[in-house]
């Protein structure tokens, strides 16, 4: 029989899990997204773009296209779709593997400032005009409209459109992994004296973490929401311990003969 895996993706860890559980014979997978992406990378497995109608619409989803297997790959800061696939799993009674990578740590020389919100890192950055490097998605900067003050530097996946209603706003576009000496170059050249990012966690966007703490710049760092956790399902740290989480899975299937 076989055995089929909806993977909810957002992250490059997703679509790498997709890769690697398509190379084991015999799946039959699903990778959804968001749709937020206007330019999403090409992806190794099928896939659909939008929302299911929240819980309850990803349980029937499950349910009619008879996965077996419910993965959660979305970003860190998705807690609501995360929320949802907890309680998807449950209705619609398929294990959950949850993926979500080790936040950054501070590490010494690091100047962090933590807070919850983006309203909040707008806050941080006071009332004195600074160049800042904004390393947010274009869904999340429309708050800094509120800090005009400041000469800002954003680097987006998208094109931010329309742009930001404050007199001074550069845009980059451009997709990580950022290595470090680059992003070194890209803080001096560009004057930066604060740096605003989320605490994503892996390797891809790390590089400007580490280029802050090497020029000695202050980070505002947005901090993840509270994470959920699943009596039912396997939280795990990276892909590796995911496709063993999955194979363990679909080898009870087989035990149960289902």
């Amino acid at each position: 029989m076989t055995r089929s895996i909806l993977i909810l993706g957002g992250t490059a860890d997703a679509r790498i899990l997709a890769g690697r559980l398509a190379e084991d014979s015999g799946y039959r997978i699903l990778l959804s997204m968001a749709g937020r992406t206007l330019s999403p990378v090409e992806q190794p497995v099928p896939m659909r773009s939008g929302g299911f109608g929240g819980a309850t619409g990803l349980a029937d989803f499950i349910r009619a296209e008879g996965f077996d297997i419910l993965v959660d790959a979305t970003h860190p800061y998705a807690a609501r779709i995360s929320a949802n696939a907890i309680e998807a799993a449950r209705l619609a009674k398929v294990p959950l593997v949850a993926l979500s990578r080790p936040a950054w740590q501070r590490q010494p020389g690091d100047r962090w400032q933590s807070v919850d919100t983006v309203e909040q890192a707008v806050t941080a950055l006071g009332s004195e005009g600074k160049h800042v490097f904004l390393a947010l998605g274009r869904q999340e900067l429309l708050p800094f409209e509120a800090a005009p003050q400041h000469s800002y530097l954003i680097r987006s996946v998208d094109p931010v459109e329309p742009p930001l209603k404050v007199p001074d706003a550069r845009y980059m576009t451009a997709r990580g992994p950022f290595a470090l000496n680059d992003e070194i170059r890209m803080l001096e050249k560009n004057r930066i004296e604060t740096v605003v990012s989320k605490n994503s966690g892996g390797s891809a966007s790390y590089g400007k973490i580490e280029a802050a703490r090497r020029l000695g710049l202050p980070v505002i760092m947005i901090e993840r929401p509270p994470q959920r956790n699943d009596a039912n399902g396997a939280n795990v740290p990276d892909i590796a311990t995911a496709l063993t989480a999955i194979r363990h899975q679909l080898s009870l299937f087989e035990k149960r003969g289902e």
